[in-house]
């Protein structure tokens, strides 16, 4: 299915905002970050919120073998062609046995979850109960640092957002999906609050405007 950007604001932003080719090559480098140089190249990895997939397309150049991602867009998930096993299906409510996956990776899903915290304790609560004992879960989101503010700020200049197209994509994207966005941002203390109920920290920063952490299941 190809998008059609004209009847989504936000989808025609995002396709404006990078390439296909300039996301996997920044998924790949978040990916070394979080220590996938280290993970085993046959380990059960499931990317949730994949959308449409170049996440997967990252693992894949990485040289991982056995790799699944989760969507609720079915128009999303139609636009991956690789080896990948997809499922449409809610993060909150994974189609995955106990104990049955090795690594769950996120990449800016969460602060798309419309109840916090709710929808967080679901999500949180089913990654907890797919992982194996010795797995981990990884994720990379949106949090407030200085440069984020500085960012914000910038975005909210009417001549900086005709300068630049890329600044003007992301403020677009923030303009239509605000809710959930501010409704994350806001609220760090809950969010690292139920993530460490969850799952034990075995690294975790915090700069340029997001969140990296990498846990295990508790």
């Amino acid at each position: 299915m190809i998008p059609n950007p004209s009847s989504d604001p936000w989808e025609a932003a995002y396709l404006r905002f990078e390439t296909p080719e300039q996301e996997i090559q920044k998924f790949i480098s978040r990916l070394g970050k979080l220590g996938a140089a280290a993970w085993p190249r046959d380990a059960e990895i499931v990317e949730l919120f994949c959308g449409r997939g170049n996440g997967l397309k990252a693992l894949e150049q990485l040289g991982f073998t056995r790799t699944e991602g989760v969507d609720l867009s079915p128009r999303l998930i139609a636009q991956y062609r690789g080896p990948a096993k997809c499922f449409v299906e809610d993060c909150r409510q994974l189609p995955f046995a106990d104990r049955s996956k090795d690594i769950l990776i996120v990449q800016g899903g969460l602060h798309h979850l419309p109840v916090l915290p709710e929808d967080l304790e679901q999500t949180f609560a089913e990654m907890q109960r797919v992982l194996r004992k010795e797995g981990h879960v990884a994720f990379v989101e949106p949090w407030l640092t200085p440069f984020l503010r500085f960012v914000h700020a910038v975005s909210e200049n009417p001549l900086a957002r005709r300068l630049s197209n890329r600044l003007d994509a992301l403020a677009t994207m923030i303009q239509f999906e605000r809710r959930t966005y501010d409704q994350w941002l806001t609220q760090p203390g809950l969010v690292l609050r139920m993530a460490r109920t969850h799952f034990v920290p075995k690294y975790e920063s915090f700069e340029w405007g997001k969140w990296n952490f990498v846990g295990a299941p508790r």
